[in-house]
């Protein structure tokens, strides 16, 4: 989960690697710079982008909704890291959409903000960004997740482009992980896929941890977990390994050589290799699993 730790780890490396300075890092948060930087997707369909609204228990959720041009596609749902719906997980989604899959990849902070909460460019290494994102993240938890996750995922098989006989697939990022976590064991029957990369709080000491609910899963998994946020919290994916395996619910776990946030492309932590590699692990997954 982004914190105080990952900060303080990810501007050392920052400093020792010489990835970007923060002056090339701000020329390539738009859009159509975010879009270059990710790899080509072999044989891309063409995709429709939609900007939609979402009626919940709790207001209304701007939502970032790209598919296929034609046909019914099984279906994913994306939830951002804690810098919220942006130009980044815009251009993730739209890839995912071009491998075949119908993408919807929400403002998780909508009860607080419309997207974006932070502007072109914000950095979580910023003291006045994690001034705005820390206590709008404060104010999620296990009810709220619960409650999109049964929202969103009723939306999205009301739509045309949703092939409603397949089952969805799910992906989080940051604090989005624990989201995954809990939409795949309160939805067993419709999540047949679910990923959480570089996630925090899988598994607590808490009443309500992520990890207690994967008895009522059915979905594969796949847990990809950051270098540094292992080596805080090394014990943690024995724990997932041993619930996953007790419930007899397929799950990958891995520990990736990486630092956390690599898979974003607007972070400057961001590492192409092995992005690729979770990505290409997700799409194998989804492949199979929806």
């Amino acid at each position: 989960m982004c914190d105080q730790h990952t900060f303080e780890e990810d501007q050392e490396f920052l400093k020792k690697s010489g990835h970007f300075t923060r002056r090339q890092f701000n020329t390539l948060t738009a859009g159509a710079a975010l879009a270059l930087m990710l790899p080509p997707v072999a044989n891309a369909q063409d995709v429709v982008e939609t900007d939609v609204t979402i009626q919940t228990p709790d207001g209304v959720a701007d939502c970032y909704f790209v598919h296929p041009a034609s046909g019914r596609h099984p279906a994913v749902l994306i939830w951002p890291d804690i810098l919220g719906l942006r130009p980044a997980f815009r251009a993730m989604g739209k890839r995912m959409a071009q491998a075949g899959y119908s993408v919807l990849v929400v403002n998780p902070f909508y009860r607080s903000a419309p997207s974006p909460v932070v502007p072109d460019g914000a950095s979580f290494q910023d003291p006045d960004i994690r001034s705005i994102v820390m206590p709008m993240a404060g104010a999620l938890n296990a009810q709220t997740h619960v409650t999109d996750a049964r929202t969103f995922v009723a939306w999205l098989d009301q739509q045309a482009p949703v092939d409603t006989n397949r089952k969805i697939g799910t992906m989080g990022y940051c604090m989005g992980g624990p989201i995954v976590m809990r939409t795949a064991a309160a939805l067993p029957d419709r999540i047949g896929a679910g990923g959480s990369f570089h996630g925090g709080g899988l598994n607590t000491a808490n009443a309500d941890s992520p990890h207690l609910g994967i008895p009522n899963m059915k979905a594969h998994m796949l847990i990809a977990i950051a270098q540094n946020d292992d080596e805080r919290d090394p014990e943690s994916k024995n724990v997932l390994r041993a619930a996953f395996d007790g419930a007899g619910v397929e799950a990958e776990i891995e520990v990736y050589d990486a630092m956390h946030g690599w898979c974003v492309p607007d972070f400057p932590i961001y590492h192409e290799e092995l992005a690729e590699r979770a990505w290409g692990r997700m799409l194998s997954i989804l492949q199979t699993a929806l």
